[in-house]
């Protein structure tokens, strides 16, 4: 489990090789990474927005943005989480995810980049 704390808000994710839906002999490896995000701040903010850096040991990277989280843009209160689960592919057992939430302190207009710690896709038990 890798964790970062920016401006009061704490992310922690941990990934896992799912084995039984990738595709091995097809170069597909399929990772899901539970990620949970913890507002220690006095006041409550909203997850607006999700950017992803996604890169595989094949050389292939890719920039993953958009509103939200799993369609929700959820407001964490003083004190509380939210987790997920999400999923993505890659073309090589192995490889990394790094990225930030758009997050916004609830009331205001500004937003603050809440940083997600790079984490590493690695499918060992998949070349044996």
């Amino acid at each position: 489990m890798v964790v970062a704390v920016t401006s009061g808000v704490k992310v922690m994710v941990q990934a896992k090789f799912e084995k039984a839906l990738s595709s091995i002999s097809n170069n597909n490896f399929i990772f899901s990474y539970m990620v949970t995000i913890e507002n220690q701040n006095e006041f409550p903010v909203q997850l607006l927005r999700r950017h992803w850096f996604v890169a595989d040991a094949a050389g292939v990277s890719r920039e993953i943005e958009g509103p939200g989280v799993i369609g929700e843009q959820p407001i964490i209160e003083p004190g509380s989480s939210f987790s997920y689960t999400s999923a993505c592919d890659l073309m090589s057992p192995f490889g990394t995810m790094i990225g930030y939430y758009s997050m916004q302190i609830r009331g205001e207009q500004s937003t603050f980049a809440a940083h997600v710690p790079e984490f590493k896709l690695f499918a060992d038990h998949a070349l044996n």
